[in-house]
Protein backbone atom coordinates (compact mmCIF):
# COMPACT_ATOMS: atom_id res chain seq x y z
CA UNK A 1 0.00 0.00 0.00
CA UNK A 2 1.29 3.47 -0.91
CA UNK A 3 0.58 6.59 1.10
CA UNK A 4 -1.08 9.27 -1.02
CA UNK A 5 1.31 12.19 -1.73
CA UNK A 6 -0.56 15.13 -0.17
CA UNK A 7 0.23 18.69 -1.25
CA UNK A 8 1.41 21.20 1.36
CA UNK A 9 -1.21 23.93 1.41
CA UNK A 10 -1.49 27.06 3.51
CA UNK A 11 -2.84 25.93 6.91
CA UNK A 12 -4.23 29.39 7.62
CA UNK A 13 -6.75 29.51 4.79
CA UNK A 14 -9.94 27.55 3.97
CA UNK A 15 -8.27 25.98 0.91
CA UNK A 16 -6.05 24.07 3.31
CA UNK A 17 -8.98 22.29 4.93
CA UNK A 18 -10.98 21.64 1.77
CA UNK A 19 -7.93 20.78 -0.31
CA UNK A 20 -6.81 18.15 2.17
CA UNK A 21 -10.27 16.57 2.28
CA UNK A 22 -10.39 16.48 -1.53
CA UNK A 23 -7.08 14.65 -1.63
CA UNK A 24 -8.10 12.24 1.12
CA UNK A 25 -11.32 11.32 -0.72
CA UNK A 26 -9.35 10.91 -3.97
CA UNK A 27 -6.88 8.60 -2.22
CA UNK A 28 -9.65 6.35 -0.91
CA UNK A 29 -11.43 6.31 -4.26
CA UNK A 30 -8.16 5.40 -5.99
CA UNK A 31 -7.78 2.46 -3.60
CA UNK A 32 -11.18 1.19 -4.69
CA UNK A 33 -10.18 1.42 -8.35
CA UNK A 34 -6.95 -0.50 -7.71
CA UNK A 35 -8.65 -3.30 -5.82
CA UNK A 36 -11.49 -3.68 -8.38
CA UNK A 37 -14.18 -6.15 -7.25
CA UNK A 38 -14.25 -9.39 -5.29
CA UNK A 39 -14.91 -12.74 -6.97
CA UNK A 40 -18.29 -14.44 -7.04
CA UNK A 41 -17.58 -18.16 -6.74
CA UNK A 42 -20.04 -20.85 -7.78
CA UNK A 43 -19.92 -23.79 -5.39
CA UNK A 44 -20.32 -27.03 -7.31
CA UNK A 45 -22.64 -29.43 -5.44
CA UNK A 46 -23.69 -32.23 -7.86
CA UNK A 47 -26.38 -33.56 -5.53
CA UNK A 48 -28.17 -30.21 -5.63
CA UNK A 49 -28.76 -30.10 -9.37
CA UNK A 50 -30.97 -27.11 -10.19
CA UNK A 51 -29.93 -25.16 -7.10
CA UNK A 52 -26.95 -22.88 -7.68
CA UNK A 53 -24.95 -21.64 -4.68
CA UNK A 54 -22.72 -18.58 -5.02
CA UNK A 55 -20.16 -17.21 -2.56
CA UNK A 56 -18.93 -13.63 -2.88
CA UNK A 57 -15.35 -13.76 -1.65
CA UNK A 58 -14.80 -10.71 0.55
CA UNK A 59 -11.55 -12.16 1.94
CA UNK A 60 -9.69 -10.82 -1.12
CA UNK A 61 -9.91 -7.17 -0.03
CA UNK A 62 -6.54 -5.59 0.90
CA UNK A 63 -7.33 -5.96 4.62
CA UNK A 64 -8.81 -9.42 4.17
CA UNK A 65 -12.48 -9.10 5.07
CA UNK A 66 -15.93 -7.72 4.31
CA UNK A 67 -15.19 -4.91 6.79
CA UNK A 68 -12.91 -3.29 4.22
CA UNK A 69 -16.04 -2.07 2.39
CA UNK A 70 -17.51 -0.73 5.62
CA UNK A 71 -14.33 1.07 6.64
CA UNK A 72 -14.04 2.71 3.21
CA UNK A 73 -17.65 3.91 3.38
CA UNK A 74 -17.27 5.19 6.94
CA UNK A 75 -14.16 7.20 6.05
CA UNK A 76 -15.79 8.72 2.97
CA UNK A 77 -18.91 9.54 4.99
CA UNK A 78 -16.89 11.21 7.75
CA UNK A 79 -14.68 13.13 5.31
CA UNK A 80 -17.59 14.39 3.22
CA UNK A 81 -19.52 15.42 6.33
CA UNK A 82 -16.60 17.44 7.67
CA UNK A 83 -15.91 15.16 10.65
CA UNK A 84 -12.34 14.28 9.63
CA UNK A 85 -9.82 16.96 8.66
CA UNK A 86 -6.06 16.95 8.45
CA UNK A 87 -4.62 15.52 11.66
CA UNK A 88 -8.00 14.52 13.14
CA UNK A 89 -7.59 11.46 15.38
CA UNK A 90 -10.08 8.73 14.44
CA UNK A 91 -11.45 6.45 17.16
CA UNK A 92 -13.44 3.21 16.80
CA UNK A 93 -14.95 0.69 19.22
CA UNK A 94 -13.65 -2.53 17.68
CA UNK A 95 -11.14 -5.28 18.33
CA UNK A 96 -11.68 -7.09 15.06
CA UNK A 97 -11.71 -6.73 11.32
CA UNK A 98 -13.31 -3.26 11.28
CA UNK A 99 -10.44 -1.85 13.33
CA UNK A 100 -7.88 -3.45 11.01
CA UNK A 101 -9.56 -1.95 7.93
CA UNK A 102 -10.03 1.48 9.52
CA UNK A 103 -6.36 1.53 10.56
CA UNK A 104 -5.49 0.86 6.90
CA UNK A 105 -7.48 3.84 5.63
CA UNK A 106 -6.32 6.11 8.46
CA UNK A 107 -2.71 5.34 7.54
CA UNK A 108 -3.51 5.96 3.87
CA UNK A 109 -4.71 9.53 4.49
CA UNK A 110 -2.26 10.25 7.31
CA UNK A 111 -4.47 10.58 10.40
CA UNK A 112 -3.98 8.87 13.79
CA UNK A 113 -6.20 5.87 14.54
CA UNK A 114 -7.23 4.44 17.93
CA UNK A 115 -9.12 1.17 18.42
CA UNK A 116 -10.85 0.82 21.79
CA UNK A 117 -11.01 -2.84 22.79
CA UNK A 118 -11.17 -5.17 25.81
CA UNK A 119 -7.88 -5.92 27.53
CA UNK A 120 -8.50 -9.61 26.79
CA UNK A 121 -8.13 -9.03 23.03
CA UNK A 122 -5.66 -11.47 21.48
CA UNK A 123 -2.13 -10.44 20.62
CA UNK A 124 -2.77 -11.42 16.98
CA UNK A 125 -5.58 -8.88 16.65
CA UNK A 126 -3.54 -6.14 18.29
CA UNK A 127 -0.63 -6.88 15.96
CA UNK A 128 -2.89 -6.69 12.88
CA UNK A 129 -4.14 -3.21 13.89
CA UNK A 130 -0.66 -1.99 14.77
CA UNK A 131 0.63 -3.27 11.43
CA UNK A 132 -1.26 -0.40 9.77
CA UNK A 133 -0.10 2.16 12.33
CA UNK A 134 -3.14 1.91 14.59
CA UNK A 135 -3.07 2.42 18.36
CA UNK A 136 -4.84 -0.08 20.63
CA UNK A 137 -6.58 1.46 23.65
CA UNK A 138 -7.29 -1.41 26.07
CA UNK A 139 -10.03 -1.29 28.72
CA UNK A 140 -10.97 -3.72 31.50
CA UNK A 141 -14.75 -3.71 31.08
CA UNK A 142 -15.95 -4.59 27.58
CA UNK A 143 -19.40 -3.25 28.43
CA UNK A 144 -17.91 0.26 28.49
CA UNK A 145 -16.61 -0.02 24.92
CA UNK A 146 -18.98 2.48 23.31
CA UNK A 147 -18.76 5.04 26.09
CA UNK A 148 -14.97 4.90 26.30
CA UNK A 149 -14.60 5.26 22.53
CA UNK A 150 -16.69 8.41 22.61
CA UNK A 151 -14.82 9.73 25.65
CA UNK A 152 -11.41 9.03 24.10
CA UNK A 153 -12.39 10.87 20.91
CA UNK A 154 -13.46 13.85 23.03
CA UNK A 155 -10.18 13.84 24.99
CA UNK A 156 -8.16 13.69 21.77
CA UNK A 157 -10.25 16.28 19.98
CA UNK A 158 -10.96 13.58 17.40
CA UNK A 159 -13.84 11.82 15.68
CA UNK A 160 -15.58 8.71 17.01
CA UNK A 161 -16.37 6.73 13.84
CA UNK A 162 -19.12 4.67 15.58
CA UNK A 163 -19.54 1.87 13.05
CA UNK A 164 -22.60 0.51 14.84
CA UNK A 165 -24.58 3.71 14.32
CA UNK A 166 -23.32 4.89 10.95
CA UNK A 167 -22.85 1.65 9.00
CA UNK A 168 -26.38 1.71 7.53
CA UNK A 169 -26.20 5.33 6.40
CA UNK A 170 -22.58 5.51 5.19
CA UNK A 171 -23.19 3.19 2.22
CA UNK A 172 -25.19 4.31 -0.80
CA UNK A 173 -27.79 1.54 -0.85
CA UNK A 174 -29.19 2.60 -4.24
CA UNK A 175 -26.02 1.56 -6.06
CA UNK A 176 -22.64 3.22 -6.63
CA UNK A 177 -20.95 -0.19 -6.72
CA UNK A 178 -22.20 -1.29 -3.31
CA UNK A 179 -22.04 -4.99 -2.53
CA UNK A 180 -25.64 -5.66 -3.63
CA UNK A 181 -25.19 -4.01 -7.02
CA UNK A 182 -21.94 -5.91 -7.45
CA UNK A 183 -23.62 -9.27 -6.80
CA UNK A 184 -26.39 -8.70 -9.34
CA UNK A 185 -23.94 -7.42 -11.95
CA UNK A 186 -21.82 -10.55 -11.55
CA UNK A 187 -24.86 -12.81 -11.82
CA UNK A 188 -26.03 -11.40 -15.15
CA UNK A 189 -24.56 -14.21 -17.23
CA UNK A 190 -25.66 -17.04 -14.92
CA UNK A 191 -28.53 -19.48 -15.58
CA UNK A 192 -30.58 -18.03 -12.70
CA UNK A 193 -29.45 -14.42 -12.38
CA UNK A 194 -32.10 -13.38 -9.83
CA UNK A 195 -31.36 -15.36 -6.67
CA UNK A 196 -34.19 -16.65 -4.52
CA UNK A 197 -32.32 -15.66 -1.36
CA UNK A 198 -29.31 -13.66 -0.29
CA UNK A 199 -27.97 -14.73 3.11
CA UNK A 200 -26.09 -12.29 5.34
CA UNK A 201 -24.83 -12.28 8.89
CA UNK A 202 -25.22 -9.21 11.09
CA UNK A 203 -22.39 -7.44 12.88
CA UNK A 204 -23.29 -3.79 12.67
CA UNK A 205 -26.35 -4.59 10.55
CA UNK A 206 -25.15 -2.20 7.87
CA UNK A 207 -24.60 -4.71 5.06
CA UNK A 208 -27.97 -6.41 5.56
CA UNK A 209 -29.61 -2.96 5.53
CA UNK A 210 -27.84 -2.07 2.27
CA UNK A 211 -28.85 -5.34 0.59
CA UNK A 212 -32.44 -5.26 1.84
CA UNK A 213 -32.95 -1.67 0.71
CA UNK A 214 -31.34 -2.34 -2.66
CA UNK A 215 -33.66 -5.32 -3.30
CA UNK A 216 -36.68 -3.12 -2.72
CA UNK A 217 -35.31 -0.19 -4.68
CA UNK A 218 -34.66 -2.42 -7.72
CA UNK A 219 -37.96 -4.28 -7.19
CA UNK A 220 -36.24 -7.66 -7.26
CA UNK A 221 -38.11 -10.79 -6.06
CA UNK A 222 -35.00 -11.88 -4.12
CA UNK A 223 -35.51 -12.24 -0.37
CA UNK A 224 -33.02 -11.47 2.39
CA UNK A 225 -32.26 -13.98 5.15
CA UNK A 226 -30.09 -12.84 8.06
CA UNK A 227 -28.22 -15.59 9.88
CA UNK A 228 -27.65 -14.64 13.52
CA UNK A 229 -25.45 -16.42 16.04
CA UNK A 230 -26.09 -18.08 19.36
CA UNK A 231 -25.16 -15.16 21.63
CA UNK A 232 -26.65 -12.08 20.00
CA UNK A 233 -29.57 -9.70 20.44
CA UNK A 234 -30.46 -9.34 16.75
CA UNK A 235 -32.66 -12.44 16.42
CA UNK A 236 -34.87 -11.58 19.40
CA UNK A 237 -35.09 -8.00 18.20
CA UNK A 238 -36.41 -9.26 14.86
CA UNK A 239 -38.70 -11.89 16.37
CA UNK A 240 -40.42 -9.50 18.77
CA UNK A 241 -39.89 -6.20 16.90
CA UNK A 242 -38.51 -4.87 20.19
CA UNK A 243 -35.13 -3.15 19.94
CA UNK A 244 -34.54 -3.21 23.69
CA UNK A 245 -33.38 -6.85 23.73
CA UNK A 246 -29.86 -7.45 25.04
CA UNK A 247 -27.60 -10.50 25.31
CA UNK A 248 -25.33 -10.85 28.34
CA UNK A 249 -22.78 -13.16 26.70
CA UNK A 250 -20.45 -12.03 23.90
CA UNK A 251 -20.58 -13.84 20.59
CA UNK A 252 -17.93 -16.51 20.01
CA UNK A 253 -18.27 -16.04 16.24
CA UNK A 254 -16.19 -12.99 15.41
CA UNK A 255 -17.60 -10.25 13.21
CA UNK A 256 -21.26 -11.15 13.79
CA UNK A 257 -23.66 -11.01 16.71
CA UNK A 258 -23.93 -8.13 19.17
CA UNK A 259 -25.00 -7.74 22.82
CA UNK A 260 -27.56 -5.11 21.80
CA UNK A 261 -29.69 -4.42 18.73
CA UNK A 262 -27.36 -1.97 17.02
CA UNK A 263 -28.76 1.24 15.48
CA UNK A 264 -27.67 0.15 11.99
CA UNK A 265 -29.73 -3.06 12.09
CA UNK A 266 -32.94 -2.49 10.09
CA UNK A 267 -35.41 -5.34 10.79
CA UNK A 268 -37.98 -4.03 8.32
CA UNK A 269 -35.88 -4.97 5.27
CA UNK A 270 -35.19 -8.52 6.50
CA UNK A 271 -37.50 -11.29 5.27
CA UNK A 272 -36.32 -14.09 7.51
CA UNK A 273 -33.86 -14.76 10.31
CA UNK A 274 -32.21 -17.93 11.57
CA UNK A 275 -30.33 -18.35 14.83
CA UNK A 276 -27.37 -20.67 14.26
CA UNK A 277 -25.71 -22.49 17.21
CA UNK A 278 -21.98 -21.75 17.54
CA UNK A 279 -21.00 -25.40 17.10
CA UNK A 280 -23.07 -25.52 13.90
CA UNK A 281 -21.36 -22.38 12.55
CA UNK A 282 -17.96 -23.97 13.11
CA UNK A 283 -19.13 -27.26 11.59
CA UNK A 284 -20.33 -25.46 8.46
CA UNK A 285 -17.03 -23.55 8.35
CA UNK A 286 -15.16 -26.87 8.32
CA UNK A 287 -17.39 -28.46 5.68
CA UNK A 288 -17.18 -25.46 3.35
CA UNK A 289 -13.41 -25.14 3.84
CA UNK A 290 -12.93 -28.74 2.70
CA UNK A 291 -15.10 -28.20 -0.39
CA UNK A 292 -13.29 -24.98 -1.31
CA UNK A 293 -9.88 -26.47 -0.42
CA UNK A 294 -9.05 -23.38 1.63
CA UNK A 295 -9.95 -22.15 5.08
CA UNK A 296 -12.79 -19.72 5.75
CA UNK A 297 -13.82 -18.01 8.99
CA UNK A 298 -16.56 -18.78 11.49
CA UNK A 299 -19.03 -16.13 10.29
CA UNK A 300 -18.83 -17.64 6.81
CA UNK A 301 -19.88 -20.93 8.41
CA UNK A 302 -22.89 -19.19 9.96
CA UNK A 303 -23.91 -17.91 6.52
CA UNK A 304 -23.31 -21.24 4.81
CA UNK A 305 -25.43 -23.25 7.22
CA UNK A 306 -28.37 -20.91 6.59
CA UNK A 307 -27.83 -21.32 2.83
CA UNK A 308 -27.93 -25.10 3.21
CA UNK A 309 -31.15 -24.87 5.23
CA UNK A 310 -32.74 -22.86 2.41
CA UNK A 311 -31.38 -25.24 -0.24
CA UNK A 312 -32.85 -28.18 1.67
CA UNK A 313 -36.26 -26.51 1.67
CA UNK A 314 -36.02 -25.79 -2.05
CA UNK A 315 -35.00 -29.38 -2.77
CA UNK A 316 -37.91 -30.72 -0.74
CA UNK A 317 -40.39 -28.79 -2.91
CA UNK A 318 -38.50 -29.47 -6.19
CA UNK A 319 -37.80 -25.78 -6.58
CA UNK A 320 -34.93 -24.67 -8.83
CA UNK A 321 -33.13 -21.41 -8.14
CA UNK A 322 -30.02 -19.76 -6.85
CA UNK A 323 -28.68 -18.69 -3.45
CA UNK A 324 -25.96 -16.15 -2.62
CA UNK A 325 -23.92 -15.56 0.50
CA UNK A 326 -20.49 -14.23 1.48
CA UNK A 327 -17.07 -15.51 2.40
CA UNK A 328 -16.55 -12.89 5.09
CA UNK A 329 -12.86 -13.49 5.75
CA UNK A 330 -10.11 -16.08 5.63
CA UNK A 331 -9.80 -18.90 8.12
CA UNK A 332 -6.09 -18.19 8.55
CA UNK A 333 -7.03 -15.67 11.25
CA UNK A 334 -8.61 -18.41 13.34
CA UNK A 335 -5.98 -21.16 13.42
CA UNK A 336 -5.60 -20.73 17.19
CA UNK A 337 -9.37 -20.65 17.85
CA UNK A 338 -12.03 -22.25 15.62
CA UNK A 339 -9.54 -24.65 14.01
CA UNK A 340 -7.92 -25.61 17.32
CA UNK A 341 -9.54 -28.66 19.03
CA UNK A 342 -8.35 -27.64 22.50
CA UNK A 343 -9.96 -24.20 22.11
CA UNK A 344 -13.26 -25.80 21.09
CA UNK A 345 -13.17 -28.32 23.93
CA UNK A 346 -12.50 -25.60 26.51
CA UNK A 347 -15.71 -23.88 25.39
CA UNK A 348 -17.83 -27.01 25.21
CA UNK A 349 -18.25 -26.90 21.44
CA UNK A 350 -18.63 -30.13 19.48
CA UNK A 351 -19.11 -29.48 15.76
CA UNK A 352 -18.93 -33.19 14.78
CA UNK A 353 -22.70 -33.99 14.78
CA UNK A 354 -23.46 -30.88 12.75
CA UNK A 355 -20.66 -31.68 10.31
CA UNK A 356 -22.03 -35.18 9.74
CA UNK A 357 -25.55 -33.90 9.05
CA UNK A 358 -24.36 -31.13 6.74
CA UNK A 359 -21.98 -33.37 4.79
CA UNK A 360 -24.74 -35.94 4.34
CA UNK A 361 -27.08 -33.30 2.93
CA UNK A 362 -24.50 -31.97 0.46
CA UNK A 363 -23.58 -35.50 -0.66
CA UNK A 364 -27.11 -36.90 -1.01
CA UNK A 365 -29.56 -33.93 -1.04
CA UNK A 366 -31.59 -35.71 1.61
CA UNK A 367 -33.36 -33.25 3.97
CA UNK A 368 -30.98 -31.43 6.29
CA UNK A 369 -31.56 -33.02 9.68
CA UNK A 370 -30.84 -29.93 11.80
CA UNK A 371 -33.27 -27.85 13.83
CA UNK A 372 -32.70 -24.34 15.13
CA UNK A 373 -34.68 -21.16 15.70
CA UNK A 374 -36.10 -19.64 12.55
CA UNK A 375 -38.65 -16.88 12.03
CA UNK A 376 -40.17 -15.23 8.94
CA UNK A 377 -41.39 -11.64 8.76
CA UNK A 378 -45.02 -11.99 7.56
CA UNK A 379 -45.19 -8.30 6.65
CA UNK A 380 -42.61 -8.83 3.89
CA UNK A 381 -44.29 -11.78 2.15
CA UNK A 382 -45.59 -11.07 -1.35
CA UNK A 383 -47.73 -14.21 -1.07
CA UNK A 384 -48.67 -14.94 2.57
CA UNK A 385 -49.42 -18.55 1.65
CA UNK A 386 -45.78 -19.15 0.71
CA UNK A 387 -43.10 -19.13 3.41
Amino acid sequence: MQTFPFRHLNPAGPAYRRGWVDEAVAAIEADQCRTADTHLIRLIVPALSGIDIYLKDESTHPTGSLKHRLARSLFLYALCNGHIREGTPVVEASSGSTAVSEAYFAQMIGVPFYAVMPRTTSAEKIAAIEHYGGNCHLIDDGRALYAEAGALAARLGGHYMDQFTFAERATDWRGNNNIAESVFTQLQGEPRPLPDWIVMGAGTGGTSATIGRYLRYRQYPTRLCVADVEHSAFFDCFRTQDRSHVCDRPSLIEGVGRPRCEPSFVPGVVDRMMKIPDAASIAAMNVLSRRLRRAVGGSTGTNFLAVCRLASEMRKTNQAGSLVTLICDSGERYRQTYYEPAWLKARGLDPAPFEAALSSFLDTAQPLALEFEDVTNPQNLRNPAVL
